[in-house]
């Protein structure tokens, strides 16, 4: 049956990257599957997460998160199209556009977690920043299939692309700089997307322009937010940084923040850390989150054109307070330990060194005797501008898994690392 929720406004393609055919899979389905079957996305089983990828084998990476915000996505879906009274069988969302929203939602992210994305963000500063959401519109868009030194893109629609965009302000209008923007080259994209500036009247403020986001974003943005929060208490807990007495203390200091409810929650977690029953009770979370999902109407310019923008989400206020600890949690007692610091400052050292090396070879004039890049990148700087040149070396780091950049940095740098072993 034909779903009428979307348009060929919303499954028009950009035009950019490899030629579609139908062949029997809506093109909601094809973009699915090319992020599957991409190395970009496969990349993404040796980047971190919340704990160094390969550090032991049971911690979350960066693929398994997305596999796992691609099921909860997938799961706000079914409720929303079974318990909404405005959506039918041949009117209502799709899975497919969803599920590939979710897969892709991290694909630009670089090795070392935010770490990472800070530096290279500092040293692409003056060309234009690093930003991790915004590399994955570069590769989806622009670098996601390659021949020979030759990129393109996968030829995502409309629907899709609009998806990934958590954020539509360009860098230049950004006030700090720091996140949440998107290239100063990517305008073409927001065009693309949102072809009216009409569509975007009244938005004044930089919070209230990248808070202006489709349908399908606004569930992906809140998959990811279960996944995370849930997750990484789990990884956490299984590493040894959450223990009974660790969370007992942080409520000590946090306690009058919130409601008793959400005390009473922290502490049937305590006793079942103690009995070893933990993932059970943050597993049943996960289902709470999803059923206090509901379906809303919302009033936009946008709205006229796509159904994207008629519709938005609107989550129970107890469930995402009771998230939103989860996440103050994690932070208080994962990220902000000297352990995870202390490997967020080597990773960033590393790609500081690993950079800083890359760009005095290949950002001087003449040639370049020594081949510290791939061939098919080689061979591409020998034609671009100055410019082009720093883009390039930033998505070849960016685009490198945690052991390959450890593997490159040793290769470089450590005289003990070089055999014919190594060198694989």
């Amino acid at each position: 049956m034909e779903n009428r929720f979307y348009t060929d406004f919303d499954t028009d393609w950009i035009g950019r990257g490899q030629s579609k055919n139908v062949k029997g899979r809506t093109p909601f389905e094809q973009d699915r599957d090319r992020i599957i079957y991409s190395p970009a996305f496969r990349r993404l089983q040796n980047k971190t997460q919340v704990f160094l990828s390969g550090e032991f084998d049971f911690y979350r990476t960066r693929l398994t998160h997305s596999m796992e915000v691609s099921q909860i996505g997938r799961s706000i879906v079914n409720h929303l199209n079974r318990t909404s009274p405005q959506l039918s069988d041949g009117f209502h969302i799709d899975q497919d556009l969803v599920e590939s929203i979710c897969l892709a939602h991290d694909i630009g992210h670089p090795s070392f977690g935010h770490a990472g994305e800070q530096v290279l963000n500092e040293l692409m500063f003056a060309e234009g920043g690093f930003e991790g959401n915004a590399q994955n519109l570069r590769i989806l868009v622009d670098l996601f299939y390659r021949d020979k030194s030759q990129w393109s893109g996968m030829n995502p629609t409309r629907a899709f692309l609009d998806g990934m965009l958590k954020y539509k302000t360009l860098f230049s209008h950004s006030q700090e700089k720091k996140n949440h923007f998107i290239y100063d080259f990517q305008k073409d994209i927001l065009d693309f997307v949102i072809p009216q500036p009409d569509f975007l009247k009244g938005l004044t403020t930089e919070h209230e322009l990248n808070s202006f986001k489709s349908l399908e974003c606004r569930i992906m943005d809140w998959a990811d937010d279960i996944a995370y929060s849930i997750h990484d208490i789990d990884d956490g807990i299984r590493a040894g940084f959450i223990t009974m007495k660790k969370i007992r203390n942080w409520l000590d200091t946090h306690e009058k923040e919130y409601a008793e409810n959400e005390i009473t929650f922290l502490e049937s977690l305590c006793e079942s850390i103690v009995d070893d029953s933990f993932s059970a009770t943050l597993a049943r979370l996960i289902g709470l989150f999803i059923h206090s999902t509901t379906l809303i109407t919302r009033n936009t310019a946008l709205g006229e054109k796509t159904n994207r923008y008629k519709f938005d989400i609107l989550v129970e206020g107890e469930s995402r307070r009771l998230c939103e600890m989860l996440k103050s949690l994690a932070i208080g007692l994962v990220f902000h330990t000297p352990q995870v610091h202390q490997l967020e400052y080597k990773g960033g050292r590393i790609l500081r060194k690993l950079f800083s090396v890359m760009e005095e070879e290949y950002m001087k004039d003449g040639t370049h005797p020594f081949r510290l890049l791939p061939a098919h990148y080689h061979e591409a700087m020998a034609t671009s501008s100055h410019l082009q040149k720093k883009r390039m070396l930033c998505d070849y780091l960016s685009g490198m898994t945690d052991g390959f950049v450890v593997r490159t940095y040793k290769r470089l740098f450590d005289p003990d690392f070089g055999s014919i072993i190594d060198l694989i």
